[in-house]
């Protein structure tokens, strides 16, 4: 008897809870998925969540739903006091927190543009080696005139020697940021012609090396253009990926509504084209100023070379895995704390 009233008492909450969840659910998810950014609407999503909270741990206090409302509670309060604390300096916040964040989110899709260059790099280097003409066919007759009267004049990469320093640095920079956002922009129509625009330039960059390791400068060859290819690739193959992510965001929506995976697609792959603006800054500068002293002692080269990898590495790769595990810490106390 006491169970059967036990029973008719829980029932009645049990569908409380089920029409609680109903009514908030699409707000929750929305919450959770697209969290807004302007500091009153996530002040105003905040209170929303603190009310829900209330109730639930009022009526629910063991349920799963109580422990997730609190748990996406938690995360709005760190990004408002994160908001807070840092919105004096939004740039330095911008390229400390936003874009690691970014690129980790998206580190997979990274990988997979790091893969097809590499792949197509090799292809366009072992066909140079196969078919005599294909270095032509790649990079067109004058350019290859050209280097090769160079290399007859025992200054193989005299076409860095051209021009003024400075108008060098601003034409090489301004190109391939533009360049960049191209590559973003081909996203939209499913990354199918992103991917084909990394796939060509990865063929024509793999032409152009065998071009120097079949005249015995391949070693040379590596130290004098890596002095600036080393950031500059790097920020094709990551803005390649921001392309894809624009294109396979409409594709692969998951649980997302195909629009509003679009527009989250859009945003990340903004973040990091922009983001990567001053590796084309400082890339740039390497090619206008320091590349044209090749001849310069090899330790240079390769110390400049080593800077460049190094600072890849741990801003592309090690800083962002390491940022998203300190902030999930930070999450987890903030979780027991409200």
């Amino acid at each position: 008897m006491i169970k059967i009233v036990f029973y008719k008492l829980k029932i009645p909450f049990l569908v409380r809870e089920a029409l609680f969840i109903k009514k908030n659910k699409d707000r929750w998810e929305k919450l959770q998925q697209l969290p807004a950014e302007d500091p009153d609407e996530m002040a105003k999503d905040f209170t929303q969540l603190v009310d829900d909270l209330a109730y639930a741990k009022t009526f629910y206090p063991t349920s799963h739903v109580t422990q997730f409302i609190n748990s996406l509670a938690s995360k709005i309060y760190l990004n408002i006091y994160k908001n807070r604390k840092e919105e004096a300096n939004r740039l330095t916040t911008f390229w400390k927190y936003d874009v690691p964040l970014t690129i980790r989110k998206h580190h997979t899709t990274v990988l997979f543009s790091f893969i097809i260059f590499v792949l197509f790099f090799a292809v366009g280097f072992f066909s140079a080696k196969q078919d005599e003409g294909f270095v032509r066919d790649v990079l067109g007759n004058s350019y290859v005139d050209m280097t090769e009267e160079n290399i007859q004049a025992g200054n193989p990469f005299g076409v860095y020697q051209t021009g003024n320093p400075f108008l060098v640095w601003m034409g090489i920079m301004i190109n391939n940021i533009v360049v960049s956002l191209m590559y973003f922009v081909k996203g939209l129509f499913f990354a199918v012609f992103t991917i084909q625009s990394l796939i060509i330039e990865s063929i024509r960059l793999g032409a152009f090396e065998y071009m120097f390791f079949s005249k015995g400068l391949g070693v040379q060859s590596v130290l004098t253009v890596l002095v600036h290819g080393a950031l500059e690739l790097t920020a094709i193959i990551i803005a390649s990926a921001a392309g894809i992510i624009f294109g396979k965001s409409s594709l692969f929506p998951g649980t997302m509504k195909r629009l509003d995976s679009l527009k989250q697609g859009a945003k990340d792959g903004v973040k990091i084209v922009v983001g990567l603006v001053p590796i084309f800054i400082i890339a740039a500068f390497f090619e206008g100023f320091v590349t044209r002293h090749y001849k310069m002692h090899w330790l240079i080269s390769v110390g400049l070379l080593l800077f460049s990898s190094i600072f890849i590495i741990w801003y592309f790769v090690i800083y962002p895995i390491r940022l998203q595990k300190k902030l999930s810490l930070s999450s987890n106390s903030g979780e027991t704390e409200l």
